[in-house]
């Protein structure tokens, strides 16, 4: 087969997937556009209609690196001086938080492994808070189930976003003195010739970022080499300016980053895939339960150790999408600058650290099982 009809078939698949994603995107949730692509993609996978002429491969990598790479370039972004100055303000309580989700996250994925059938990479990368659109990429790079993974991280989502507006929503009485920040959105700046050079800058500080963490095998490098190169260049760029750069960033590339990573994710599909999967649905759903709820109650801690309302610590420390925390953080009268800034950081440290570490953890079991055999 050649590289045109290949091209054109990946392309085929990729356009009806996004009925999915657009479809879902309709409901007013963000991630809608990864949702839906991804439940599209794995039913043609599933069903392997002739027409599509699919092989069990799925689709060319090519296609879920483009997608990871713009995911990167939109997390690297928000590694700006704003951020900075928050983090530097409630430093010790954001460090703490973030030990403990690390912790959680680490817990819930070993209970998972112990008890369900799903192998441990699996476990672990299912129950990391790493976001939605990134985990499963990153999954499919150490040979991850990614069905599974995509499946628990869309339930952990669904229940942070069913479970904590709600929940926050009837035990706020009266908001107390608010993180630093006036809890309101930042303008969407008028474009600018000169934010289409930045564009460019950041495109080729991915591009760079990207190959870097190939030649020093980043898990996911197309991912988080990005990130880190866009986020060196970012953070560098408004230094040196004394004001944050801007970029010509329409979030219609976010919405290509989703569709792109969730067809390549689904047309990896097998039916294999489903051996056993009722247990684990179920374990993983005490898990993610478990999680939130232990996050709510540090949150809790934090509120009365600090200055930072318990609403904006919740909704900062969530294990959840960043769109749909900083958005509620804004109906609950939370500041939006706070959460938007630490979900971005715990997304960050999560997508950095985690991998290696489940890593290591891979490592001693098979040592151990080594040596007791």
């Amino acid at each position: 087969m050649n590289k045109n009809s290949i091209f054109l078939r990946n392309m085929k698949f990729i356009l009806l997937s996004s009925i999915g994603g657009y479809l879902l995107s309709l409901t007013g949730l963000s991630i809608g556009w990864m949702i839906g692509s991804l439940i599209v993609a794995t039913l043609l996978s599933y069903r392997k209609p002739r027409f599509l002429k699919m092989d069990e491969k799925g689709i060319s990598k090519f296609w879920i690196c483009i997608g990871q790479c713009l995911l990167g370039i939109e997390l690297g972004q928000k590694i700006n001086l704003s951020v900075m100055s928050v983090f530097m303000e409630n430093s010790l309580a954001i460090v703490f938080m973030l030990i403990m989700s690390i912790i959680f996250s680490i817990l819930s994925g070993y209970v998972l492994w112990k008890f369900s059938k799903t192998d441990m990479l699996t476990s672990f990368y299912g129950t990391a808070p790493g976001g939605l659109t990134a985990m499963p990429s990153i999954a499919e790079e150490v040979g991850a189930n990614t069905a599974i993974v995509s499946i628990i991280q869309t339930i952990r989502v669904f229940l942070v976003i069913l479970m904590i507006p709600m929940i926050v929503s009837y035990l706020l009485v009266t908001p107390h003195h608010s993180a630093p920040g006036n809890g309101s959105m930042v303008a969407v700046p008028e474009f600018q010739f000169t934010h289409l050079f930045w564009t460019f800058a950041l495109v080729f500080a991915a591009w760079g970022g990207a190959i870097l963490g190939k030649k020093l095998k980043f898990p996911a490098p197309w991912t988080i080499g990005s990130m880190l190169g866009v986020a060196c260049l970012q953070t560098a760029g408004s230094s040196l300016a004394g004001h944050d750069m801007v970029s010509w960033w329409p979030h219609t590339f976010m919405v290509l980053a989703q569709i792109l990573i969730a067809s390549s994710i689904g047309a990896m599909f097998h039916k294999d895939m489903l051996i056993g999967l009722g247990k684990i649905i179920n374990i993983a759903l005490i898990c993610t339960v478990g999680f939130i709820l232990a996050m709510f109650g540090c949150s809790f801690i934090v509120s009365k150790l600090t200055e930072i309302t318990f609403v904006t610590a919740t909704l900062a420390f969530a294990p959840g999408g960043i769109a749909e925390m900083a958005t509620t953080s804004v109906l609950l009268d939370g500041d939006s600058t706070f959460v938007v800034a630490v979900q971005v950081l715990r997304i960050f440290v999560v997508l950095l650290f985690l991998p290696p570490c489940f890593k290591l953890i891979e490592h001693y079991e098979k040592k151990k099982i080594g040596l007791s055999g």
